[in-house]
């Protein structure tokens, strides 16, 4: 349990220092958490991750396809007991990733209404193809 209060603190911090939402994160970590499923030996083929905003419990749900490629059947619980590190790394991998485009589209936001006007500032890193 106190591995889940940590956890919830520090999405909470993150949130916080980076000014990303809380639900913005949960969904970022839920499909960092889906993809190192996927790559687990044994995964399901259509299976998908809820993360509990209060318990912060991380379930992995799965269906059945059909030939189609359509779900069919009852839904099951086939979270699995431990990710392991291979999976760990993949999730800490989707997570930055996420957190990544989200800084990107901030970024994007904050400066998309003043095309045209001539900004000052400081060029920290630069790409030739963007500056002069």
């Amino acid at each position: 349990m106190t591995r889940k209060l940590d956890m919830m603190e520090a999405l909470q911090a993150l949130a916080a220092d980076r000014g990303i939402s809380s639900e913005t994160l949960m969904g970022a970590l839920a499909d960092a958490m889906e993809s190192a499923y996927s790559r687990m030996p044994g995964a399901k083929d259509y299976a998908w991750v809820t993360i509990d905003p209060d318990t912060f419990d991380i379930r992995v749900w799965s269906q059945e396809l059909d030939e189609d490629g359509e779900p069919y059947g009852d839904v099951s619980d086939v979270t699995p007991p431990d990710f392991g590190r291979i999976a760990a790394q993949t999730a800490r991998q989707v997570m930055n990733q996420r957190l990544r485009e989200v800084d990107r589209e901030m970024k994007y936001e904050e400066y998309s209404g003043r095309e045209g006007d001539i900004v000052t500032g400081i060029i920290q890193q630069g790409d030739s193809r963007y500056t002069l």
